[in-house]
């Protein structure tokens, strides 16, 4: 017998089963490759971290197989004290009365003997030694500092100005002044020892100028001194 035709809606039927069923073993293939995908990499993983920790087993099973190290104090005992040795008492000496040789003779009379009068010396506070000199001369114009001249101590000090052409340029550096600080703190003479280009050595004495100080001092008071200053630039 002749197989019958298939009709429209049996053959749609048909057609929609297969694509299932190819869509059905994409699926499947696709998730057998993400299975091993993920397997590949969990191996690995663990690879890395065995090969990260094994370096750290292996020292410490090698300190473990080191023999422990047991130290032995020494027990020292102190001697006992010294015992105190009770002194005896000494015997008293008998006196033994001597007999006299010419019992026919007188004795002689001895007459007291004449006790020299003590001088008493008068309490008198006797100090020997060098006297200490008059104190030293106050220094009448600046000195430098050192010795019994205690440096100066800042009070107010800005910071100097950047020059905007300095700025451009990215000049950094020092600059080294010497200046004057007189019995107020206040400061003059400024002179340049070490300066920078472009405008900032007269930015440092610009600033310098208006800085104010503790005075520096000696034996207590206020003296005027020489004193080297240390401006810096550094840009931001």
């Amino acid at each position: 017998m002749a197989d019958k035709p298939k009709t429209t809606t049996e053959q749609t039927q048909i057609d929609m089963a297969a694509g299932d069923f190819v869509t059905f073993a994409e699926e499947y293939e696709d998730d057998r490759k993400m299975t091993r995908t993920a397997v590949v990499i969990a191996v690995i993983l663990h690879i890395i971290f065995f090969a990260i920790n094994l370096p750290e087993q292996i020292a410490e099973a090698r300190e473990q197989k080191k023999k422990k190290v047991y130290v032995v104090k020494q027990v020292r005992f102190k001697p006992p004290p010294p015992k105190q040795q009770q002194e005896l008492p000494k015997p008293k000496a008998k006196k033994v009365p001597i007999p006299d040789p010419t019992p026919d003779e007188p004795e002689p009379i001895r007459l007291p003997e004449e006790i020299e009068p003590e001088i008493e010396m008068p309490d008198t506070d006797v100090i020997f030694g060098i006297p200490e000199g008059p104190p030293p001369d106050e220094p009448t114009g600046p000195i430098r500092v050192g010795g019994d001249v205690k440096p100066p101590e800042k009070i107010f000090f800005p910071s100097p100005q950047y020059t905007e052409i300095a700025r451009k340029a990215r000049i950094q550096g020092v600059v080294i002044v010497e200046a004057i600080i007189d019995k107020e703190g206040k400061v003059t003479n400024v002179k340049v020892l070490k300066g920078l280009p472009m405008g900032l050595d007269q930015a440092a004495v610009d600033a310098v100028s208006r800085w104010t100080f503790k005075p520096a001092t000696l034996n207590g008071k206020p003296v005027a001194v020489i004193y080297n200053l240390t401006v810096n630039f550094q840009l931001q």
